[in-house]
């Protein structure tokens, strides 16, 4: 089905007594999706989310910092989830599995980065149809979200993360941003328009750590958990 027909098909005549049915029956699928998730999660425990492109290729810089970044939370004591898929999950999936560390995918099927890659153990791959199930995963079983540059798909996981903690629905983890040349631009922004404006507060921008290099990024969560007296994967 193109673009084009989605498009007709959501504005066309329909029955909506026969669509609240089917809605209806899509609530069990949905719980399923919940329930799988929840039972595997629990046997893993808490993990650090590596997040960033599908798209980035193994030799591109960004690459080798995500999978650099994946060994070193591996050799401090956490496990790493990242989204299953190609480019800096396959990064972060690969750096943990040369440590032999735990390492999650929870895969969903997009246009771009279709199917699991290949670091990941079968047992440790969860596969979603439903976003919001997916993201709810990774937020409740994430010790930290380590954030490489990435597109649209990253940038959403960021900002549901900050928006999560900012109003206390969840409590606080490290947020660690890597590679200042990315992402300044955007809190250049969100510093110059959002906080002037008043849309935000100033210590909404203590919610998120900005590094250059593999090592701050996980002294910036190995810090954050020193300072709570806690311990990789509590």
């Amino acid at each position: 089905m193109t673009n084009e027909d989605k498009i007709k098909q959501a504005f066309e005549d329909r029955d909506w007594n026969e669509i609240k049915t089917h809605d209806s029956w899509v609530i069990f699928k949905v719980m399923a999706e919940f329930v799988e998730g929840f039972e595997k999660m629990a046997k893993i425990g808490p993990c650090v989310s590596i997040f960033g492109s599908a798209r980035t290729k193994p030799d591109h810089e960004y690459y080798k910092m995500a999978e650099e970044i994946a060994a070193k939370l591996v050799r401090h004591g956490y496990g790493v989830i990242t989204g299953g898929g190609p480019g800096i999950m396959e990064a972060g999936n690969k750096g943990a599995q040369k440590q032999q560390g735990k390492s999650v995918g929870l895969n969903i099927e997009l246009p771009h980065e279709q199917g699991n890659n290949m670091y990941i153990d079968p047992d440790k791959l969860i596969s979603f149809d439903y976003f919001f199930v997916r993201k709810v995963m990774f937020v409740k079983y994430s010790q930290g979200f380590v954030i490489m540059p990435g597109g649209f798909g990253t940038l959403d996981e960021m900002f549901e993360a900050i928006t999560l903690i900012q109003t206390n629905k969840i409590g606080k983890f490290p947020i660690v941003l890597v590679g200042r040349k990315f992402w300044s631009g955007l809190f250049d922004w969100i510093k110059g328009t959002m906080l002037e404006e008043g849309n935000i507060s100033p210590k909404d921008l203590d919610l998120i750590s900005i590094v250059d290099t593999p090592t701050e990024a996980v002294t910036v969560i190995d810090e954050f958990y020193s300072k709570y007296l806690l311990t990789p994967n509590f």
